[in-house]
């Protein structure tokens, strides 16, 4: 088994946070083939992937309100965002569900991208913003929001409360408001808002992931394939027994082989697995 084959077997074995790092991962990589400008070392993203704030750039690419929320502008940027993913998203999943989490990065980047916008736009400023890290701030806002007290260890300090940490990447934001990146800011700060309100939201039953959900639930039966028609068979004709048997013991046994492999990597991880359990859990993927 390649490389590729065990990034694609990770893949569909992760869950929804590990499918987020792998998509900004991706595109930083198109990024880096399309849009870097190695003779002056920036990218140069264009207006139909990063956020303008220009009335007249993004109301003609209205999809640029959550496209600029996949891209990054270099590696360190990317590297933060993903740590900062990583951290925030295993907290939040402990408490909501992943079709709430995909709920609130999505709508956290748009609603951001709109006051990056109408900031900039009321500063007479004009710019472009992209980065996942509105979208981001919103999820671990989120969590903090929900619990602000709960302990985390960080390696050479010991545990903090949630809050703690929350409040220093919040203070950092203002302090460098004016300094430098104040559209990234604007929208920092607006995720972390979103994030907000949106757990006030759910605490009182308004659960907003749900409008996400219902439309990536109407693409999903627009684009599914029709189910076959149902075949009447005649109610004398009997399947063969030997084979029926042999088909479902087969089945069985197959699954009772993945089932083993998933239990040890809820155990001891994936990087557990010996060549031949890795090699046999993709082609069952297939």
């Amino acid at each position: 088994m390649n490389i590729i084959d065990d990034l694609k077997v990770q893949y569909k074995l992760g869950g929804i946070a590990q499918k987020m790092i792998y998509w900004n991962i991706g595109c930083f990589l198109i990024s880096l083939v399309f849009f870097y400008q190695f003779k002056v070392g920036a990218f140069d993203f264009p207006n139909w992937i990063a956020l303008s704030s220009e009335p007249a750039v993004f109301l003609l690419k209205p999809w640029t309100f959550l496209s600029y929320a996949f891209f990054h502008d270099g590696f360190f940027h990317l590297f933060f965002n993903m740590m900062v993913l990583n951290f925030a998203s295993s907290l939040f999943l402990t408490f909501f569900s992943p079709k709430q989490y995909l709920g609130l990065y999505i709508l956290s980047a748009i609603f951001a991208g709109l006051i990056f916008a109408l900031g900039f736009n009321l500063m007479h400023l004009s710019g472009a913003v992209v980065g996942a890290s509105a979208a981001i701030m919103a999820i671990l806002v989120a969590v903090t929001t929900y619990s602000p007290l709960m302990n985390v260890r960080l390696l050479l300090i010991g545990n903090v409360k949630l809050w703690h940490i929350t409040a220093v990447i919040l203070i950092l934001d203002l302090m460098q408001f004016r300094v430098e990146n104040s559209g990234g800011h604007i929208s920092h700060l607006a995720g972390a808002f979103f994030g907000f309100v949106f757990i006030k939201l759910l605490q009182n039953g308004i659960d907003l992931s749900k409008i996400v959900s219902a439309v990536l639930d109407f693409f999903a039966n627009r684009f599914k394939k029709p189910s076959t028609p149902f075949k009447k068979v005649h109610k004398n004709y009997k399947k063969p027994v030997e084979k029926s048997t042999s088909r479902i013991v087969v089945k069985d046994k197959k699954q009772q082989q993945i089932d083993e492999i998933l239990d040890k990597i809820s155990q001891s991880g994936y990087d557990s697995l010996n060549k031949e359990e890795k090699e046999f859990l993709f082609q069952a993927g297939k």
